[in-house]
């Protein structure tokens, strides 16, 4: 019996690194593919050997011993049969990668400050779209080695995924914890994206928490401390009072209980000229695509926008995420106006062809002439010059 068994684990294995040769690399097997393999060799007999390595929901570790065609296989994760257990601890993995491109401007010193000094001070960060307020804080944990968990909030997003809920894994009911959970348990700063756009009653669940209070989770029947250095951070492009020119569908008017809460509000605009000139600067360096004269003209380009979207001239605006993305298509295109009108394509004709136009004004300015200055005619004199 033990030698039917022996052969058909080498049968079994043998047809797993047949169809699934990156079955060595990746150290695990899904039950999708057991199933394939098993319809291949046309079995109803299940790999028990492999089903006791369980990692995750439909996961397999290799087994240390199993050998699958020449190449022995070790199970890259520690098994514990009885349970998984998710380490939250590791938050290594949540620190963001640094961006080179980024220049810091605006606010960045005063929100460094605070996420630095571990202090809970709930932040809120009203701007225009496409100015930078989320790549901030995102960059300000990178620069200190910081984890960040960042949510992006909408009409959809209820109590249940912020805070936890219950949940049917392999047959059995698991309380699975939220980001807001995990980030108050380890000290890890939280970035909620969009705030205005998630619905007021959804986040009165975060008064508590924005209290810095203990909070109780009543799924677990516990109370859970935030750790030192949790800290919560909001974005938006309202002030949770909505939008009234309509350029912000979606946001809503949010609780003024839940806004108090917030014990600073930072406004933050787009950089100035010569900040946005070294952030395209250094994204034609990292692209490979240097020049000066075309990034002097994008910034003089949106600058004069924003300065007649002010005013009332036009009803939008070019942001310097607009920009970086002229950018991108200025180093795949090689062209400047290509990239300025392929840019420009997700606004209406009218404003469209007004943007291209100035930038054409922009680019090629018409060489002002010198006026022309009257010279008077000499008068009629009898004498004779000699």
């Amino acid at each position: 019996m033990a030698k039917t068994d022996n052969q058909f684990r080498e049968n079994f294995e043998a047809k797993m690194n047949e169809m699934y040769p990156d079955v060595a690399s990746r150290g695990t097997v899904s039950r999708p593919e057991l199933m394939g393999v098993m319809k291949a060799l046309n079995t109803d007999k299940y790999p028990l050997w492999l089903m006791k390595t369980k990692v995750g929901r439909g996961l397999y570790a290799v087994d240390g011993g199993a050998v699958v065609g020449n190449t022995a296989l070790k199970p890259k994760v520690e098994m514990k049969e009885e349970s998984f257990v998710v380490d939250y601890t590791n938050t290594a993995a949540l620190i963001p990668k640094k961006d080179d491109n980024f220049v810091p401007f605006g606010n960045y010193t005063d929100l460094e400050n605070i996420i630095k000094s571990g202090i809970f001070y709930p932040s809120y960060i009203s701007g225009p779209t496409g100015n930078g307020k989320s790549t901030m804080v995102e960059q300000i944990c990178a620069k200190h080695k910081k984890p960040l968990i960042r949510v992006n909030l909408n009409m959809m997003t209820d109590e249940e995924q912020l805070i936890g809920s219950k949940t049917l894994v392999e047959g059995n009911v698991e309380i699975v914890e939220g980001p807001v959970l995990i980030a108050m348990r380890n000290g890890t700063t939280m970035l909620l994206d969009e705030i205005d756009a998630g619905s007021a009653n959804t986040l009165l669940c975060l008064q508590p928490i924005l209290e810095g209070k203990p909070y109780y989770f009543k799924l677990k029947n516990e109370m859970i401390i935030p750790a030192d250095g949790f800290n919560i951070i909001a974005t938006a492009n309202t002030k949770g009072k909505g939008s009234d020119d309509g350029r912000y569908i979606g946001t809503n008017i949010l609780n003024e209980a839940f806004l108090e809460r917030f014990a600073v509000t930072f406004e933050q605009e787009y950089p100035n000229a010569k900040i946005e000139l070294k952030i395209i600067k250094n994204l034609m360096q990292t692209y490979q695509c240097p020049d000066d004269e075309f990034a002097e003209n994008l910034v003089k380009w949106a600058d004069a926008i924003r300065r007649t979207f002010e005013d009332g001239g036009v009803d939008e605006t070019i942001t310097t995420r607009r920009m970086i993305h002229i950018v991108r298509a200025f180093a795949i295109f090689k062209k400047r106006e290509k990239a300025v009108e392929l840019c420009c394509n997700r606004f209406d004709a009218a404003t469209k062809a007004a943007f291209i136009d100035l930038y054409d004004k922009v680019s090629s300015p018409v060489p002002e002439v010198a006026p022309e200055i009257a010279v008077a005619a000499p008068k009629p004199t009898d004498e004779i010059p000699f």
